[in-house]
């Protein structure tokens, strides 16, 4: 499932080629794709049609764009765009062909020859329509306002989440993973910033000091930026940016999926551990297990 960094550079792109943009016409081609939408297709489509989209914006793992319309301050509703495992916003010429798993088609009411596609291969994504919190510029969707700000936003609290790290009885893998404490980080970053922290995934949040908690932070901030800045994480073709590229950070990992490989830090092999339905890669060395 795509993390922050790769949430982030498809907000990035909506932003330069969709925001701005008045709604002509809203195909949906599969009813699941916008099954949370709980009105129907035909409310969906009607709901978006003649309205201005505002600024891209994102939260963790979740993307919105704000409706505008003339005369209002604020936002009276936001598309919120949950892309699963596999979906994608494609900005597309109006004659490229149709893609095999093509579920929502948007197009403009303005002379550029682009229209926005929600693609999805299993349909675990899609997009719906909701109330923004109230008084919030943004229109922040209230079905994700539980959702904690993440590492890169700038309103981000250090000191509360340390304090909640603190008082959580929980381990620190888990608590990284945790959207309501810290959002945006998934399993592949939460191994790559525990790996340069030099802390297990299994140690104990109550054990960790200002300082150390202070680093960990730090490490986080750094995979993101780094992964950002080359598109993301793209294992497959399922990732990709609105312009149907994908990201190319997987060639810099230093934990992630690289089992039984030297740590780049201490050269022993790096290990893999089933943890939570997923996996967990870690230097046995370099990250010690928290004594029983």
């Amino acid at each position: 499932m795509p993390e922050l960094p790769e949430v982030e550079v498809v907000r990035r792109g909506l932003e330069r080629w969709i925001s701005g943009r008045t709604v002509a016409d809203v195909q949906i081609l599969h009813p699941r794709a916008i099954r949370r939408h709980l009105a129907g297709p035909e409310d969906f489509a009607a709901q978006l049609t003649g309205r201005r989209l505002g600024t891209a914006h994102r939260r963790g793992k979740y993307l919105w764009v704000p409706l505008e319309a003339a005369g209002q301050d604020a936002p009276d509703r936001s598309v919120l765009a949950h892309l699963g495992m596999s979906g994608q916003l494609l900005v597309q010429p109006h004659e490229a062909p149709d893609e095999k798993h093509l579920r929502i088609r948007v197009r403009f009411d303005d002379a550029l020859p682009t229209e926005l596609r929600f693609v999805d291969q299993r349909t675990f994504g899609g997009l719906s329509l909701h109330d923004p919190v109230p008084d919030d510029p943004a229109g922040l969707p209230d079905v994700i306002a539980h959702i904690a700000r993440d590492p890169l936003d700038p309103a981000f609290d250090e000191a509360a989440f340390h304090a909640a790290l603190r008082r959580r009885r929980t381990t620190v893998k888990r608590a990284l993973l945790d959207q309501s404490l810290i959002s945006g980080v998934g399993n592949i970053y939460a191994d790559e910033a525990l790996w340069r922290s030099r802390l297990h995934y299994d140690r104990p949040t109550a054990t960790l000091t200002r300082p150390r908690s202070a680093e960990l932070l730090t490490h986080i901030r750094e995979v993101m930026n780094e992964a950002l800045a080359v598109g993301g994480t793209s294992f497959d073709s399922l990732y990709v940016n609105v312009n149907g590229e994908s990201g190319y950070f997987d060639r810099s990992l230093d934990a992630y999926g690289r089992e039984d490989e030297p740590c780049r830090r201490c050269g022993t092999p790096m290990r893999r551990r089933p943890w939570m339905n997923r996996s967990s890669y870690f230097c046995p060395r370099c990250q010690r297990p928290p004594r029983v």
